[in-house]
């Protein structure tokens, strides 16, 4: 199964009248935030493949179908006075995956027992609080909304042999691609979730890669953390 990763930049191979012969053999578009939501909308309805998203820390003009924003009390709110998740669907064509995680029967992956089970994804947005703004959250903010998914992740380890496949970010975990400056800071707690959940990839944007030879996909444990900026294929050929 073959995943078009998105996020961060508009790529002009993607938003091309060429995308469809570009793109034809991908099965499924991952986008990893900071993304317009025209963009978006285009690359669903020219290739009409099942799409996911997440919000990053910026383009946030759609936050607010998604999200219902509750006034903060203080300079650093709680967690419970973040936001309260709505499931709206998807605005512009697209699976929203933040902060939940969805079964998808229509792409479905061979699991280890050989029969096919349906494609896992979990998906968390924003990026480390660094000014107080949308769509940001401290550590320990993105652990409890981590903890919330945790139930449905063991049932499915339960009645697949498998958490997750797909665990789609639009920050990064904490010294995986991640920077110093205070925006670009990853998160602790996601490293935490790859040891817990095994996730075959965990795909995220936020981190520019302004020369190209820098790292973009590592393995930790038996995840392959990869930074979708611009944008990148990946395939995931069932359970190993």
């Amino acid at each position: 199964m073959k995943f078009l990763c998105v996020s961060d930049q508009i790529d002009p191979l993607v938003y091309s009248n060429k995308i469809k012969e570009r793109f034809h053999d991908v099965d499924a578009v991952l986008c990893a935030g900071d993304l317009p939501s025209e963009y978006i909308d285009f690359i669903v309805s020219s290739l009409n493949k099942p799409t996911f998203f997440v919000f990053g820390n910026h383009n946030l003009s759609e936050f607010g179908y998604y999200h219902k924003k509750k006034v903060p009390t203080g300079p650093h709110p709680t967690f419970a006075e973040e936001h309260t998740a709505l499931d709206m669907g998807g605005s512009f064509g697209a699976m929203y995956a933040g902060f939940k995680v969805l079964k998808d029967g229509h792409l479905s992956v061979i699991g280890k027992n050989g029969k096919k089970r349906p494609l896992l994804i979990a998906g968390a947005s924003g990026s480390m609080r660094y000014n107080n703004g949308l769509c940001q959250y401290t550590d320990r903010q993105m652990f409890f909304h981590l903890l919330k998914m945790a139930p449905k992740l063991f049932f499915y380890k339960l009645i697949y042999g498998k958490s997750l496949d797909i665990f789609l970010t639009h920050a990064s975990p904490r010294h995986i691609h991640d920077k110093e400056d205070p925006c670009h800071i990853g998160f602790d707690c996601f490293n935490w979730f790859i040891k817990k959940f095994q996730p075959t990839y965990l795909v995220h944007g936020h981190i520019h890669l302004y020369d190209m030879n820098e790292e973009r996909v590592t393995k930790v444990l038996n995840t392959s953390v990869v930074n979708a900026y611009s944008y990148h294929i990946i395939e995931l050929n069932g359970d190993e």
